[in-house]
């Protein structure tokens, strides 16, 4: 791959023999040569099996443990790996369970848990002792000097890593909580959970929300049915998150039919430690942190080795999610945009709190996506206030580029929504303001005899490809004026076009109040046909879905010979679905320029994209978004729905004439 940010993780499961370490060592070893990784992370008590009982006191089973796990050593001078197995080690008069960490052909640590659980089930105090503070820096192994303790970080660049065991993860502060804030951005468990209803669900709670609390990669990996005896079961749960969120899980005993003690699970993806840098450094709290942290750690540093390294030029192994803001199960994507409908409504709700009675709520109805939701949330936050819809004046306003597709849509919103509204044609105040101002739209030259009439037959004549940015910022600044002077104007724009500053400035750029200020654009029609499919029903419902399939366009410039739209928007500056993605990555992960191209390029898109359009995109993607703060530095209050924002007063401050050379 070539950048380093990616860190690709392996966790296994594998064929346990109880009780058979020899075994045991040569399944670690076929396992380590088929995958490639830079981290292969194995089981709780793997190299002896868990469930083991009072074997574990035998100087037989230790013996061979340790014999096992020299074989594993020496195998590692013949690979770049680092390789983490479990195993019982003898330390002073005591037996620990423990996990050693393997790389470049040495035992370059061991750590001990922390926590051993002894109730239910479990009888680990029994057989163990837990970590303490009394416990050597280092133990005498395999003819080496070994560090030992919970204080060791591995660092593998880029990757630091901090290990625990099993139960460690399911205390009220996990080791890997103190360690992550010492610097550990890859925590490793290894586990031996057995299965019980409702367990698995309650693992993945746990990875999820230490990764995310600690802003970290989190690999897990557990016993799988070898060790599945007397009263237990094992489901060889294997699953790796990051910040948050769960990129990748195996359990065998879900995923085979019919596991035996011959499955084993697998799991292995890149975790971006690049991104994970970046929230560290976004996030103050983290730092803040770092002040109460006590423990002081020691760095191991494993070397990448000439000669021995990974595979070239591996394929990224990671889904790169194509449109970030828009959720694929359809469940989820259902929630999310039940949840954001809901937050828009409640923030229009409150500021209608503070209006009075008597000022109406103005929307411009264009009869596209934007104007459509905000529309839908004016309706929703009205119903819910017992304030009358007869208070919402939905103006439309037909100018030189309308169609008759959407006129009729926006008049229909109108009546079957029952709000009031009216119709004002712009074309003879826009014609008025050409005059006023001395100007030929679109380079046609305007007389006394000119009417709006003839000027729109005029228009139909010019190029399909005439531009006339003039032309353009008077109709939209002549339908802000009228809007402004009817009442409390409810703004329509989106996230996407305040990103691209696709918008006149002191026109659709600007309203008392924007309830789509946070919503992406590929977010817009998902959401204008929840609300369509959930909240109305009937003729409604059919035209909602009628404008969620209308093509995205300003309507500036005269329609088609056909009377269809002409200037469609993404014809002009790409497609919003690149956009939205490019949006996210810059904004929300900090990502460069070189990077995010790279993760585009391995993207499912909802269609295909050559390497050309994509690079194009991106930069009319730069070039707008650094022309355009100025625009976005003064834009009204809006409800914050999601993790991005542009707004000025929260969350993307950014100066007006940065140069971006640099991006």
């Amino acid at each position: 791959m070539p950048f380093k940010d990616f860190y690709r993780i392996s966790t296994v499961s594998p064929v346990v023999r109880v009780a058979n370490p020899a075994a045991n060592a040569l399944a670690t070893i076929r396992i380590v040569e088929q995958v490639d990784s830079d981290l292969v992370v194995f089981p709780e008590l793997g190299l002896t099996g868990y469930t083991c009982g009072d074997l574990f006191a035998t100087d037989s089973l230790l013996s061979a443990s340790i014999d096992s796990l020299n074989t594993i050593v020496q195998h590692s001078l013949s690979h770049p790996k680092v390789v983490i197995v479990g195993l019982p080690v003898a330390v002073d008069d005591s037996l620990m369970n423990v996990a050693a960490v393997i790389h470049a052909g040495q035992l370059q640590g061991m750590v001990p848990k922390s926590f051993l659980p002894t109730y239910r089930e479990f009888y680990e105090g029994r057989h163990f002792r837990a970590a303490s503070k009394n416990d050597p820096g280092a133990l005498k192994l395999l003819g080496q000097t070994i560090p030992f303790g919970t204080d060791l970080l591995f660092q593998h660049d880029p990757a630091v890593i901090a290990v625990e065991l099993c139960e460690d993860l399911w205390t009220p502060i996990p080791p890997s909580s103190r360690a992550a804030l010492a610097g550990a951005n890859v925590l490793v468990n290894l586990s031996a959970s057995n299965e019980t209803i409702g367990k698995a669900a309650w693992r993945r709670d746990l990875l999820r929300s230490q990764s995310g609390r600690c802003i970290a990669a989190y690999a897990y990996a557990s016993a799988g049915p070898g060790e599945s005896s007397s009263d237990l079961v094992f489901g060889g749960h294997c699953l790796i998150a990051e910040a948050g969120l769960i990129l990748a899980e195996g359990r065998s005993i879900m995923d085979d039919p019919s596991p035996t003690d011959e499955t084993e699970t697998i799991v292995t993806c890149d975790v971006d430690l690049g991104k994970l840098a970046h929230d560290r450094r976004v996030i103050g709290s983290f730092d803040d942190e770092k002040q109460s942290l006590q423990t002081v750690y020691r760095s191991i540093e494993l070397p990448r080795r000439d000669g021995v390294t990974a595979s070239p030029n591996r394929p990224l192994l990671r889904q790169v999610d194509a449109q970030p803001f828009v959720p694929k199960q359809s469940d989820e994507l259902e929630a999310r945009c039940e949840e954001i409908f809901a937050i828009q409504t409640a923030a229009l709700t409150k500021r209608l709190s503070r209006l009075s009675a008597s000022t109406p709520l103005s929307i411009g109805i264009s009869g596209g996506l934007d104007s459509t939701l905000a529309l839908l949330v004016a309706l929703r936050a009205c119903d819910a206030s017992g304030i009358p819809r007869t208070r919402i004046h939905g103006i439309t306003m037909p100018g030189y580029g309308t169609t008759e597709h959407t006129k009729r849509s926006a008049d229909s919103l109108i009546e079957l929504t029952r709000i009031s509204g009216d119709t004002i044609d712009i074309r003879k105040l826009c014609l008025d303001t050409f005059f006023a101002i001395d100007h030929c739209p679109l380079g046609i030259t305007l007389d006394e005899q000119t009417t709006p009439q003839s000027l729109q037959q005029a228009l139909s004549e010019v190029s399909p490809k005439a531009t006339d940015l003039t032309f353009e910022n008077v109709q939209a600044r002549v339908r802000t004026l009228l809007l402004m002077s009817r009442g409390f104007v409810l703004g329509t724009g989106d996230m996407s076009e305040q990103a691209l500053g696709w918008c006149t400035y002191n026109a659709d750029h600007m309203s008392m109040y924007n309830v789509n200020t946070s919503i992406p654009k590929t977010l817009v029609r998902f959401l204008v046909r929840f609300v369509a499919d959930h909240y109305f029903s009937g003729d409604i419902t059919q035209l909602l879905h009628r404008v969620a399939d209308t093509p995205i366009s300003p309507e500036l410039l005269p329609p088609a010979s056909d009377g269809t739209i002409r200037q469609e928007t993404e014809a002009s500056i790409g497609a919003y679905e690149l956009h939205d993605f490019f949006l996210y990555q810059f904004v929300r992960c900090g990502f460069n320029r070189k990077k995010i191209l790279y993760l585009a390029k391995h993207a499912s898109f909802s269609q295909p994209y050559d390497n050309a359009t994509i690079e194009a995109t991106l930069a009319t993607f730069f070039d707008r978004f650094f022309k355009n703060q100025f625009k976005r530095n003064c834009v009204p209050d809006g409800p914050k729905v999601g993790s991005v924002s542009l707004s000025p007063r929260g969350d993307w401050r950014m100066p007006s004439d940065a140069d971006r050379d640099a991006f």
